[in-house]
C-alpha cells in the first residue's frame, strides 16, 4: 500500500494529502534539493526528475577500461561546491555497474553506470548514477525514480526541503536492486 500510494504522489504532484499512515512518516522533498557527494561532501544542486528512471552525474574524461577481468570505469568529477564555491575535481575509477541505454531527441546514447554515496537530508544513500556530461544542465546531479523511491516522498511544488546534514554517523541506506523497469 505504501508503494502504492508513494507512486500516486509522485504522478499527482501531490505529497501528504490522504496518505496512508505509515507514509506519514516518509521525509518530504521537493522537486530540487540540495545534496552532498560522498565521501567528498561536495555540495550540489539536485534536480529531483520523476520523469527518468536512473539518476546522473556530471563527469568528464569518461573512459572503459578493463581490471582483472572486470570492466571499470575512468572519469573526473569537475563539480562547484556550492557553500565554498570552490571547484571539486577528482578523477575516480569505479567498477561499471551496468550501460544504460538512452534514446532522447537526440537519438540513441550509451552510458556508463556505476554506484556512488549521495547525503539527502541526514542519510547517505548508495545508488545507480549513469555517467555524462551535464557541463551545459542548470543541476549537475539529476535524481531519477529509482533514488527518489529511497528517499520518500517528492512534493513537485516546492524547493529546498531537507538539506544534507550527514556526517560520520549519518545512516547509509546501502544499494539494493529494485524492481522498476524502464517501462513504468
Amino acid at each position: 500500500m505504501k508503494r502504492v500510494t508513494l507512486h500516486l504522489a509522485l504522478l499527482t504532484g501531490l505529497a501528504l494529502v490522504v496518505m496512508a499512515p505509515a507514509a506519514l512518516a516518509d521525509k518530504v522533498f521537493g522537486w530540487v534539493e540540495r545534496a552532498t557527494i560522498e565521501p567528498w561532501g561536495v555540495a550540489v544542486k539536485a534536480k529531483l526528475d520523476s520523469g527518468a528512471l536512473t539518476s546522473s552525474l556530471d563527469a568528464r574524461e569518461i573512459e572503459l577500461f578493463e581490471r582483472e577481468g572486470e570492466e571499470w570505469v575512468r572519469f573526473r568529477l569537475k563539480l562547484e561546491d556550492t557553500e565554498s564555491e570552490e571547484v571539486f575535481s577528482e578523477q575516480l575509477e569505479l567498477p561499471l555497474y551496468r550501460d544504460l541505454k538512452v534514446r532522447g531527441a537526440g537519438g540513441r546514447d550509451e552510458r556508463p553506470v556505476v554506484l556512488m554515496k549521495v547525503c539527502m537530508g541526514d542519510t547517505v544513500y548508495e545508488e545507480q548514477f549513469s555517467l555524462r556530461d551535464r557541463g551545459e544542465m542548470l543541476y549537475p546531479l539529476l535524481l531519477g525514480r529509482r533514488t527518489i523511491s529511497h528517499l520518500g516522498l517528492l512534493d513537485v511544488r516546492r524547493t529546498f526541503l531537507q538539506g544534507p546534514s550527514c556526517d560520520a554517523d549519518s545512516p547509509l541506506q546501502a544499494y539494493e536492486p529494485d524492481d522498476l523497469s524502464e517501462g513504468h
